[in-house]
This record gives structure tokens, C-alpha cells and sequence, in this order.
């Protein structure tokens, strides 16, 4: 709010009048207090002049830097098991487990044009038995050269919301296993895979067949699987953590019907956090599908917030 207030003019005839901007809050019957940025101004009633509401500010946008980093963040944090670089793209697969691990992560300039990085994504995508699809920012410089090629936005899942919070640096850590166990798999709803499938290569961070662009290793994020039991010992609930670059990486919340609505995914979150700074993370960072209205109020009510958004873009039908 905006507050028109008068003042005493010092050393002059009459008063003078002069505006305050924040919070409005009511201080007795005589008063109000507005919570300015340079700290609480109590008026008294009679010397308010006028009140208007005032939009607010939007938030700031995130430099095109810090998107590309946070990208490459995540997917260090989910790595598919065989990369293929492409000047400023990554070409990913892993064996149709999640779209994130399969698909073509465009953040530079491929070193090629456009329609021929294209096609090595289709050529890819064949090779390895996956779905071609590029992962972009949305509306980022190499999103809009895709589109403008034809391909187009895939509608599941539509564009999600990376969002991001800080890391508390206090509280217990929970101690958590790198690989994921038979409970962990049961609170996620899945059956366990062997040992060589492609879904445990990207959960705990296996890339025997990913090189860096100096024919190197890339490291492997630490990794931690958090499991809630009911008191009679059921699994419940479960999370993966991962760290790199200083973020702990937050994902595969899932609570079992049953038991949501009692604060597990809460609960779980904040231990992810608690995790992540004991291995340390500085910054917490996770992605919510666009169109679930309620993860993203969950997660807001918490204090994250939108860093930026990212898309898949396919092949026209």
C-alpha cells in the first residue's frame, strides 16, 4: 500500500505531506503502522490523506547464465547413462527412463545448423530405442530456433517450473543409503529393477558409458534414498537426493495414497534439505510439472520459488 500522509513541515507554515510504501497493518484505534523497507512508519489516523494500492514488483528474471547453469546442475544430478556431446548440446539416453535421461539438452550452439543437429537427434534417438526430444528453457535462444525448425512443444508433460530454495545449515541429516532398497521402490509404487537396468544407472548415478568432452569420466553426483515407515513398518514414502555443483537436487517425492495428507512430502523435503547441506549443498533445487496446481502450492507455502522453466520439444506429428 501507499499511504499519503501529513507531516509537520520543519521550519515552515503548514503541514507537508509525504508518502509511505508497504504493508498496511492496523495499530489501535488511533494508528496504523505501514512496514516500509527502511523499517515501520505509525501514522496516526487523522494525518492519513490517502491510500492506494500498489501492484507488486514482478520477480526478477533470471540471467540466461544462471538458467544454463542450473540446467547443467540437473543434469548432472540425473545422469543418463550414455551422453553423446554435440558442441552446446547434450545427447542423452537411458533406455526410455524418464524423459529428462532421454532427450537432447540444447543450452549453445551445436556447431552445426540447426536442422542437421536435428537430425543427429533423430539418428540418436534411433540408435538407442528412445523417442527423439530436446530439453530447452523455455523461450531461451535455442528453444526458439527448434520451434522455428517445426518442432513443437510436447504436450506430457507440458512446461515445468524449476524451483529453488536455500539449504538450511543446521538440523540433524538423516543418514541415507546411496542405492535404492526394496522399501524405497515399494513407497515409489514400482517394482524393483535387476541390476543392470538403465533406471538404477540414472538413480544412483552410474555413467559407464558417458565421457566429457577431454574423453574423461564425468563425476558421479552423491546420491541418498529416504524412506518414511508407518509405526507398523510399511513404507510410506520415499525421496532421491542428489548433490552437485553445491545444490542438492530434489526428486522422486512420492507418498503412497494412503498416507498423504499428513505432511510426509513435507516431512521428506525438508530432510532432502538437511541431506544436501551434510554433503555440502548450498542450494536446494527441484522441477514440478507445469499443470500440478498442487505440488507447486506445497512447495511455495515451503518459501521456494521459480527460478526459470524448461520444456520438451518433438517432432510435429
Amino acid at each position: 500500500m501507499a499511504l499519503r500522509h501529513r507531516i509537520a513541515r520543519p521550519g515552515g507554515p503548514g503541514p507537508a505531506l509525504t508518502d509511505a510504501v508497504g504493508e498496511l497493518r492496523p495499530d489501535g484505534p488511533d494508528a496504523v503502522v505501514v512496514h516500509t523497507r527502511r523499517g515501520p512508519v505509525r501514522v496516526a489516523r487523522d494525518a492519513v490523506v490517502a491510500v492506494r494500492e500498489v501492484p507488486p514488483a514482478p520477480p526478477r528474471r533470471a540471467s540466461r547464465a544462471a538458467v544454463d547453469r542450473l540446467e547443467r546442475v540437473r543434469a548432472a544430478a540425473w545422469p543418463a547413462p550414455v551422453v553423446e556431446e554435440l558442441g552446446g548440446w547434450r545427447l542423452r539416453a537411458a533406455g526410455g527412463f524418464s524423459r529428462r535421461a532421454n532427450s537432447a539438452l540444447a543450452l549453445g550452439d551445436p556447431g552445426t545448423p540447426v536442422g542437421q543437429a536435428l537430425e543427429r537427434v533423430r539418428d540418436f534417438a534411433a540408435r538407442h530405442g528412445i523417442a527423439p526430444a530436446v530439453a530447452a528453457p523455455v523461450a531461451s535462444p535455442w528453444s526458439n530456433r527448434v520451434r522455428e525448425a517445426g518442432w513443437v512443444t510436447a504436450p506430457d508433460p507440458g512446461p515445468c517450473s524449476v524451483l529453488v530454495a536455500p539449504v538450511p545449515g543446521d538440523g540433524g541429516a538423516p543418514g541415507w543409503p546411496p542405492t535404492p532398497g526394496p522399501d524405497w521402490w515399494a513407497a515409489q509404487g514400482d517394482p524393483e529393477p535387476a541390476a543392470d537396468a538403465p533406471a538404477l544407472a540414472v538413480l544412483t548415478g552410474r555413467r559407464s558409458g558417458a565421457l566429457r568432452a577431454d574423453g574423461q569420466a564425468p563425476t558421479a553426483p552423491e546420491v541418498g534414498f529416504g524412506v518414511v515407515h508407518d509405526p507398523d513398518g510399511s513404507p510410506v514414502a520415499s525421496v532421491r537426493a542428489a548433490v552437485a555443483d553445491a545444490h542438492v537436487y530434489i526428486s522422486r517425492v512420492r507418498v503412497v495414497p494412503a498416507a498423504r495428507r499428513r505432511g510426509l512430502g513435507t516431512r521428506l523435503t525438508s530432510a532432502a534439505l538437511a541431506w544436501g547441506a551434510a554433503h555440502g549443498a548450498r542450494h536446494g533445487v527441484l522441477d514440478v510439472a507445469g499443470d500440478n496446481a498442487a505440488a507447486l502450492a506445497l512447495y511455495r507455502g515451503l518459501g521456494w520459488v521459480e527460478h526459470h522453466r524448461y520444456h520438451y520439444l518433438v517432432p510435429p506429428a
